[in-house]
């Protein structure tokens, strides 16, 4: 496992003193505190990238049409699998920058940030290419048809020529928040959401260069937040920076990466079977209006996700705390810190609830204005979050095993709620149910997995605790 990985006194941090602001604070200072210095910022950062996808969904709804967005809902599984090879790398370099900053090995925290750079340049390469190669037949294989794939072609082009950009901020801007610079983290998404805000109705609307427009502010976007992110690890003056002197692609840490990584990678590749599972029911069992159905879920995911990446800016945030203090012992501190986030988790995917139960159409109304879409996404919204308090609570405990390195907990947790409830919720129900069984199916799936991630939890704290007790006796 990650963590009983031991490390050599003579990799240890240097005697100078760390800056005032040093991530060594995570095992010192009061967790409400540091909850509030890491989460906050994550949290911006996250709803600012959450809104721009929701923006960028309004401005394509309402600039290019309701078949955009269903052609928009057609690259989610792609972009799911973008996401995928990213966070292989990105999630499992902080995870291991956070655990070896709590046992103040700053050699090997910049030997991660050497092999997060490499990798993120390698996985871009390979799979932005291979992608543009067979991008055709991967759209028609995830539901395109022919009135959705030139929507869904001109958006995915651009954005998968952009994926080396893209790796280097999402992979490096993780390492930041880790070792200790929650606010600079924030600052590069903020840059990223701004350029793109500025830029998407002028390319869409001015320039008329419809979807591939929103493809290209995004990209754009993430440019400028990649310069940014750049030239902090290439400062000196930062706690964790590059050095030509270190490790630059070395096995025995990219094995470590790959296996804390494995876990939201899966996650993200399970999300893409599951969308094209999605998208093929709606099709299905929609009727006439199968494209029109699909727009209605790409209504609803983005809806989704606002809410949702608020609950993972406070996992990010939590992610440097609860590693740190794994790494150092302090095992009453990662308690607390995840009892708290369990409380904020539930706490804002409830709100979300709240919202879409009582303003379903004004939500729907903001993406588009046709009356057949507006009507199908209302429905959605009814039946699906009637299930989403507890999504915050599942979010926060997979996470959470995540951060304290150990991935094949979080790995379990990730495949029970999508692959083994919610695809055979999505074989059997729409056939009795229709296209509601498809929302039935997502409701289902989410309370199912609640349960066994907080059993799974109860288990782990309780084997941990006697392991604990055992060792100081």
């Amino acid at each position: 496992m990650a963590n009983n990985t031991s490390t050599s006194n003579s990799n240890t941090a240097p005697s100078t003193p760390a800056p005032a602001s040093s991530p060594m604070e995570l095992g010192t200072n009061s967790i409400s505190h540091l909850l509030m210095q890491y989460s906050v910022p994550a949290i911006i950062a996250s709803v600012a990238t959450s809104l721009y996808n929701i923006i960028d969904s309004i401005f394509i709804g309402r600039g290019v049409g309701a078949m955009a967005i269903a052609g928009l809902a057609i690259t989610f599984p792609l972009m799911n699998l973008v996401v995928a090879f990213c966070t292989l790398v990105a999630v499992g370099g902080a995870t291991i920058s956070s655990i070896f900053l709590g046992q103040k090995n700053l050699d090997r925290t910049t030997d991660v940030l050497n092999n997060v750079l490499v990798l993120c340049l390698i996985h871009s390469v390979i799979f932005g290419g291979l992608t543009l190669i067979f991008l055709d037949p991967i759209l028609y294989f995830f539901g395109a048809t022919e009135e959705t794939i030139p929507y869904a072609r001109e958006f995915m082009q651009v954005i998968l020529f952009g994926t080396p950009i893209t790796y280097v901020f999402i992979g490096l801007n993780n390492i930041m928040r880790a070792t200790g610079y929650p606010k600079k983290a924030m600052i590069s998404a903020l840059l990223s959401v701004c350029v793109n805000l500025i830029l998407a109705p002028i390319f869409i609307f001015k320039f008329g260069w419809g979807i591939k427009g929103a493809a290209f502010a995004t990209v754009c976007g993430q440019s400028a937040a990649c310069v940014w992110v750049l030239i902090h690890f290439f400062s000196k003056s930062s706690f964790v920076h590059f050095k030509r002197v270190g490790h630059w692609l070395q096995w025995r840490i990219v094995k470590r990466i790959y296996a804390i990584g494995l876990s939201p990678f899966l996650m993200n590749v399970c999300a893409c079977i599951v969308v094209i599972f999605i998208n093929k029911a709606l099709l299905e069992y929609g009727g006439t209006d199968g494209n029109l159905a699909v727009g209605a879920y790409g209504i609803i995911n983005r809806t989704t996700m606002f809410f949702v990446m608020i609950v993972f800016g406070i996992t990010q945030g939590m992610q440097p705390i609860l590693g740190f203090n794994y790494g150092a012992g302090n095992f009453e501190r990662v308690r607390k810190t995840l009892r708290i986030g369990i409380w904020l988790g539930v706490s804002i995917t409830s709100i979300g609830w709240l919202i879409t139960e009582i303003f379903p159409n004004t939500v729907s109304s903001l993406f588009t204005v046709d009356r057949q879409l507006i009507d199908l996404a209302r429905s959605g919204f009814r039946i699906y979050f009637i299930a989403y308090p507890v999504v915050g609570c599942q979010v926060v405990i997979q996470n959470f095993f995540q951060s304290v390195g150990k991935p094949k907990f979080s790995i379990f947790l990730s495949l029970t709620r999508q692959l083994l409830f919610l695809i055979p919720f999505l074989i059997f129900l729409p056939p009795y149910l229709g296209i509601d069984g498809v929302w039935v199916s997502m409701s289902g799936a989410d309370v199912v997995a609640f349960i066994f991630a907080v059993v799974t939890l109860v288990i782990w704290l309780r084997r941990e605790r006697r392991r604990r007790e055992a060792s100081i006796a």
